[in-house]
């Protein structure tokens, strides 16, 4: 079934929700890099998302997750990521900002200094979080640290219920059906622009959308909001953590995309087909930076004044210039990429940035 954005917004405002951003967020073209790779090349601001000056994607998926604990009267929320997570940050203030007491598991994966807090870790500080440092066991991966840290986490909050306190459980990166819905959320956004656009003869429909995926919400979002609008968009969704075998990972955006179209009651035909899931381009491994995506970091600062991240948005970007460059996004397309924010990892420590200048 096919909504219109009206139909679709009246569907999401039965859900509860929490005002966090500035929306709608910058939608323009790269006039200097659309020349150069020939393609009519746009970007999405999602890092401007506000009111905290740090913005990112996960500020619209915390309007719904933030409105959602304030309805079962959580006085914690308990939530996960590495020691420089976005989410995690964007968590603690969102938190914070509804009275809400903000409670983090974080995976060490890069170890901090904590009597010398950078980025992100700094900022959970100072806008109040209950940090919780999850050291990798010797031979241990960084998702058998992240399972170990969910456990933690789990248990924590079933202290905090048996002490008569009520506390929201909210996953890494955001991902449910809650977090999802944001992305549905900026999908109807951003056919409203696509919409005001062509009412004043500007002639943009994204023929490719590029994003950076890592929890996978965000994703789910996207796909289940172009099938909702009927939007005509091949949603490329970079992964930033590498791995073998996509299947498992594209099967988890289907039910997260299932589970936000329940929410809301909408109707929808979504497959695994649906989603193109791509890992060349995560690099070694999560947090380390990749030579590509330095490359394109400096690349976009000095084309368009514009920063990418190296976790996140800087392999995501790496990943569309190649495939332009290869022929797989034909001459001549609409492009559109979807900037999800994280550049306060420039601020952290010294091996997550990579060689940037």
């Amino acid at each position: 079934m096919i909504y219109t954005s009206e139909e679709l917004k009246k569907l999401i405002a039965a859900v509860p929700r929490t005002e966090l951003g500035f929306f709608p967020t910058p939608l323009y073209r790269l006039n200097s890099l659309s020349e150069e790779l020939g393609v009519n090349l746009w970007i999405k601001r999602d890092d401007f998302t506000g009111s905290n000056i740090y913005g990112g994607n996960k500020t619209r998926k915390l309007e719904f997750l933030i409105g959602h604990a304030k309805e079962t009267g959580a006085e914690y929320v308990i939530t996960y990521g590495a020691t420089q997570s976005n989410h995690v940050m964007q968590t603690a203030w969102a938190a914070a900002k509804n009275g809400i007491k903000p409670v983090a598991y974080l995976a060490a994966m890069v170890e901090p200094d904590m009597n010398d807090l950078k980025g992100n870790m700094l900022l959970d500080r100072i806008f109040g979080a209950e940090l919780h440092i999850v050291y990798p066991e010797e031979g241990e991966t960084f998702e058998e640290t992240e399972k170990r840290s969910f456990v933690m986490g789990k248990d924590h909050c079933d202290r905090l219920k048996k002490a008569g306190s009520k506390c929201c459980d909210i996953p890494m990166g955001g991902a449910n059906a809650y977090g999802s819905l944001g992305y549905i959320n900026a999908m109807v956004e951003l056919r409203e622009q696509l919409d005001a656009n062509r009412n004043v003869g500007i002639s943009f429909e994204p023929e490719y959308l590029y994003h950076a995926t890592g929890s996978g919400g965000t994703m789910a979002g996207i796909v289940a909001g172009k099938k909702l609008l009927g939007m005509d968009t091949e949603v490329h969704s970079m992964l930033t953590i590498p791995m073998e075998d996509t299947g498992k990972y594209t099967e988890g955006g289907l039910r997260l995309a299932e589970d936000a179209l329940r929410l809301i009651d909408a109707k929808a035909e979504i497959t695994v087909c649906d989603f193109v899931v791509d890992a060349s381009h995560a690099g070694e491994a999560y947090e380390v930076p990749s030579s590509e995506g330095s490359e394109a970091i400096k690349l976009l600062a000095r084309k368009e004044g514009i920063l990418v991240d190296p976790v996140y948005t800087a392999k995501a970007f790496a990943g569309m210039i190649a495939d332009i460059k290869s022929g797989r996004i034909p001459e001549g397309s609409d492009v559109l990429f979807l900037h999800t924010g994280g550049t306060t990892v420039f601020f952290a420590e010294k091996e997550i940035i990579g060689d940037v200048f």
